[in-house]
């Protein structure tokens, strides 16, 4: 008799081959050439503050909510210390004696951490080291060689991990520690995927683009909104685009070298705008929805959400920042958690490497922030999402078929609803039966008539 309480199946990505990135330079694959959508998590301080229950219980709310990458802060400090009093670097950055018997070290957690997170079919985004600690000299070329070797080691035969180098920081700010460290790395284990995380407001193309170990490109967002440039001077946007993240993927996506390229940290959900004043209005879930629509549309590889309470895993008697105060497994119920999930449901079930972003699909004017609705297409398909929940008015011959067929999909639910076919015209206005307004969104879906991609006629 089959056991009615067995643990579900959990597919393991991995399974389709190792990650690569896709012949179109766009987007990643497996190497069986089944598409892999980075739907990521932004749980930085997983290592340090989660003992193992604490962490199982996490890392499988992430997999039941379509998490498939969790990005993570390896060390916060040198040493780092985590929750159970073990220190990560006992020795410096001399790793010879690093597990010691009868011991728990730091390194002996982090490895659960990755195992764990292997059973539940989901990748480790490991930030090596965060980018202020080598900023104040806490790490050289020389301890990156002997860092990147013992993680390297470590590591290479897991099957689900990404390598992140940098972390919040500029990559012009201690440049030869940073390539130092991902070439150590690189050399050592060419099979995982590499990337580098930025500051705020910038992206890994500006730096390392050209660089042969950066696999794809990642960008910051960040947490300000329109207008608050708080004096800050090392700005590469035009100031009053704070909010625009779409902007990063078309300046990557017009390189002359394309890479894949997303947004890793954009605006938190729970967070205040501009993140240090807590009396600022906090970010919400339609926001961190508008920032992964606006992202994924310009032609981003995937997405990254996070959440307050989530990437410090603030829990009440502990010191906190920014404000929190949600416990954070009350703040994975959130509804910016649960809806991200959405975005790489739908595009999987379209043809997955023709899509490209195409504003001209659009008829009329539009207008700016978050009044620009945003566009991909494929040979057969649109998708367009409005923020306002303002009408859209279409071109249908920009994609095959005689005769199409659309649908809203709500972006907070995933719900379908069918508005029938339409004949092959130049301009279709749709309504999306919503009231005006910011966080009114919608996505507008349009498929050539004889296809089934969604298999909801």
């Amino acid at each position: 008799m089959a056991n009615a309480s067995a643990a579900p199946v959990i597919e393991k990505p991995w399974e389709h081959g190792k990650l690569q990135v896709s012949a179109n330079h766009r987007y990643l694959q497996h190497a069986d050439g089944t598409p892999f959508f980075w739907l990521g998590e932004t749980g930085w301080l997983l290592p340090e503050n989660l003992n193992r229950s604490e962490a199982a219980f996490y890392l499988s709310k992430c997999a039941e909510n379509g998490y498939n990458v969790v990005q993570i802060q390896t060390v916060n400090g040198v040493p780092a210390i985590n929750i159970y009093g073990a220190m990560s670097h006992p020795n410096g950055f001399d790793f010879s004696a690093i597990d010691q018997p009868g011991q728990y070290g730091y390194w002996q957690h982090m490895d659960y951490l990755v195992s764990v997170a292997e059973r539940y079919g989901i990748y480790i985004g490991m930030v090596c080291i965060w980018g202020n600690l080598v900023k104040a000299g806490l790490m050289d070329e020389q301890q990156a060689v002997a860092y990147g070797t013992f993680l390297a080691n470590r590591y290479k035969n897991c099957p689900n991990i990404v390598w992140i180098i940098g972390g919040d920081i500029r990559g012009d700010v201690k440049t030869e520690v940073w390539e130092t460290l991902a070439k150590t790395i690189r050399a050592i284990d060419p099979d995982h995927l590499m990337t580098f995380h930025p500051r705020g407001r910038t992206s890994s193309s500006a730096w390392f683009n050209e660089a042969e170990w950066l696999d794809f490109n990642m960008f910051q967002s960040g947490h300000r909104r329109y207008g608050q440039r708080n004096g800050d001077g090392d700005y590469t946007i035009a100031e009053d685009t704070e909010e625009d993240n779409w902007r990063y993927v078309e300046t990557a996506l017009a390189m002359k070298t394309i890479k894949p390229i997303l947004d890793g940290e954009p605006s938190y959900e729970r967070i205040p705008q501009g993140l240090h004043d807590v009396n600022e209005t906090q970010w919400s879930a339609a926001d961190v929805r508008r920032y992964a629509w606006w992202s994924v549309l310009a032609g981003s590889c995937g997405h990254t959400y996070g959440n307050n309470a989530l990437m410090q895993f603030w829990k009440p008697g502990t010191p906190g920042a920014y404000g929190c105060k949600t416990p954070w497994y009350e703040a994975i119920e959130d509804p910016g958690f649960r809806q991200m999930r959405y975005v790489k449901e739908l595009l999987l079930k379209l043809p997955y490497f023709d899509r490209v972003p195409d504003q001209s699909v659009f008829v009329g004017t539009y207008g700016e922030r978050y009044e620009r609705p945003i566009a991909s297409r494929g040979k057969d398909y649109i998708v367009a999402y409005t923020y306002t929940g303002a009408p859209l008015t279409l071109d249908l011959t920009k994609i095959s078929g005689k005769k199409k067929h659309a649908w809203w999909y709500s972006p907070s639910t995933g719900a379908l609803t069918d508005l029938g076919e339409f004949d092959n015209v130049k301009s279709q206005t749709f309504q999306t039966g919503r009231s005006y307004g910011a966080g009114h969104d919608n996505v507008l879906v349009v498929i050539d008539a004889s296809k089934d991609y969604l298999n909801n006629k």
